[in-house]
């Protein structure tokens, strides 16, 4: 099983390469859900030694995308192959509901080369079984879901369904609410290819100042508890 740190800092990068992290999927504003980090923090990661999977999703909210919303995530894409990102991380739906495979097509062409993770959009699709058959289809590397559930908790029942259907033909990797208390738990019970966590704590950034913001950030605690709840599994 592989172990995935969602880094949205440069605490969070060097933090997944002093604790021997798989990969990180690298992001920004975290506290939106993430967005596509800057090109900066993209080749800061990658320099730094760390498998970096970088996340494409060019605002917060849903996952419908206009035309020109998805000629910059193309665009992304592009870049991140030619700054040497081992992979990205993406997820669009239909108006409907349904993975947006045209779309999906277009990100599979221009990330050759890449691996590709398909985000908790997945959670909002409406047919998890002929949404998990279109990513199979398209050789998607994995997905990352909460089993349609507010937190991975919550969709266990359904994790567990999308492990056996999936039969290894595409990484089932879990996140949403991963944290010490349930880990080794999920873990047992799913068996999955990957877990994925941030292991954040929200604090208020910069108090003194007129734009002092309130930020979720990596928890060095909390991610060691995580950890050593595995390690005893």
């Amino acid at each position: 099983m592989k172990l995935e740190l969602c880094a949205a800092s440069l605490a969070a990068i060097r933090l997944a390469k002093r604790l021997n992290f798989d990969r990180i999927e690298l992001c920004q504003n975290l506290e939106q859900g993430g967005i596509t980090p800057s090109y900066g923090m993209i080749e800061y990661a990658i320099a730094y030694g760390i498998e970096t999977h970088v996340l494409i999703r060019p605002r917060p909210g849903g996952f419908f995308y206009s035309e020109d919303e998805q000629e910059i995530m193309l665009r992304e894409i592009i870049n991140c192959k030619a700054m040497g990102a081992s992979g990205i991380v993406i997820g669009a739906l239909t108006e409907k509901g349904a993975i947006d495979e045209d779309f999906l097509k277009k990100v599979m062409l221009k990330s050759a080369g890449m691996e590709v993770t398909f985000h908790r959009a997945f959670d909002d699709s409406y047919d998890w079984k002929k949404s998990l058959n279109i990513l199979i289809q398209n050789n998607v590397n994995r997905v990352l879901t909460s089993g349609l559930a507010r937190n991975v908790e919550l969709g266990l029942p359904v994790l567990k369904e999308m492990k056996k259907y999936s039969a290894e033909n595409i990484q089932i990797m879990i996140g949403g609410g991963v944290s010490a208390a349930n880990a080794a738990r999920l873990v047992k019970e799913i068996n999955p290819d990957a877990l994925h966590f941030s292991g954040t704590i929200k604090m208020q950034l910069d108090e003194e100042s007129l734009f002092s913001e309130t930020i979720l950030k990596v928890d060095e605690a909390r991610v060691n508890r995580i950890l050593a709840t595995l390690n005893t599994f």
